[in-house]
C-alpha cells in the first residue's frame, strides 16, 4: 500500500480545509515547493496534489507552482481539480504529471470518460468524493443522486483502473476512516482503491493497510501529517 502525501494549493499557498468547506482554511506553508520536498525527504514515494481553485472554479488555477513541484522532485505526482477537458488532460500531462484524477466530469460525461481511458489508460484515475454514500461534485459543493458504489462499478466497465474514495464528512476532520464502508466499497469496485478522508494516526495506516485484500491500494492523508498527528516515515513503514 502506497501513502500519498496530500499537498492542497490554493491561491498559490498549502491549505487544509475541513470537509472540504472553503470557509474552513488553514495555511500551512506559503510555498507549496518546500513542502513537496519536505514529504520527499521523509521518504514519500508519490505526491498527492489537488489545485482547489480549480476544484471550485472549474479551471486550473495554480499550474506555475504545480510546474515547479514536478520539476523540483523525483517522484511521481498524481493531480486533480478542474480537470474537465480532455485538452485540459493533455496540458496537464505535458507539465509532467503521471496521473490526471478527473472528478466531476467523469459522472457529468461518462462517455469522455471513456475516451480519455482509451486514449491514456491507468494515467488517469477517478476520484469518486462521497456525502452520506452519493458522489459530489463541483468541489464537493454539488451532490448528486448517485451512489458512490453504483458509479465505481460502473466506470469500471469503461476500463477505469484506479478510484479515489474520499468521506468528505470525515475529510480534515482527523476522525479515523470509516474501514467498514472503505472496504465495502473496495470489495465491489472491482478497481484499485485509494482511501482518504479522516487519516488521524498510524492506527489508521495499520488498519487500511488490513484492506489491502479487498482492493485497497492506497491511502492519501494531509492534515495528520500537517498537524504532527501522524509520521510519514512511520506511515510509510506500515503501508509496507
Amino acid at each position: 500500500m502506497i501513502i500519498f502525501p496530500a499537498i492542497d494549493i490554493r491561491h498559490g499557498r498549502c491549505v487544509r480545509l475541513n470537509q472540504g468547506r472553503a470557509d474552513a482554511e488553514t495555511v500551512f506553508s506559503d510555498d507549496p515547493v518546500e513542502m513537496a520536498h519536505r514529504w520527499i525527504q521523509e521518504g514519500a514515494e508519490w505526491l498527492h496534489i489537488v489545485d482547489l481553485d480549480g476544484a471550485f472554479e472549474g479551471t486550473p488555477g495554480n499550474l506555475p507552482v504545480i510546474r515547479r513541484i514536478v520539476e523540483a522532485v523525483s517522484v511521481p505526482v498524481q493531480l486533480g481539480g478542474g480537470i474537465r477537458t480532455e485538452k485540459r488532460i493533455a496540458q496537464i500531462l505535458e507539465l509532467g504529471i503521471c496521473r490526471v484524477i478527473i472528478g466531476t466530469m467523469a459522472l457529468k460525461d461518462p462517455a469522455l470518460l471513456e475516451t480519455v481511458v482509451s486514449h491514456y489508460g491507468g494515467r488517469i484515475v477517478v476520484s469518486i468524493d462521497a456525502h452520506n454514500g452519493m458522489v459530489a461534485t463541483e468541489g464537493w459543493l454539488d451532490v448528486s443522486e448517485q451512489p458512490a458504489a453504483h458509479f465505481a462499478k460502473q466506470i469500471s466497465k469503461l476500463g477505469v483502473e484506479t478510484i479515489i474514495y474520499t468521506d468528505i464528512q470525515r475529510d480534515g476532520m482527523l476522525i479515523g476512516p470509516n474501514i467498514a464502508a472503505i472496504q465495502r466499497f473496495a470489495s465491489g469496485s472491482n478497481v484499485n482503491v485509494i482511501a482518504a478522508g479522516g487519516i488521524a494516526s498510524l492506527k489508521d495506516i495499520q488498519a487500511l493497510k488490513r484492506c489491502e485484500p479487498h482492493g485497497v491500494v492506497g491511502a492519501i492523508t494531509g492534515k495528520a501529517l500537517y498537524v504532527g498527528t501522524l509520521d510519514l516515515r512511520e506511515a510509510i513503514e506500515a503501508a509496507r
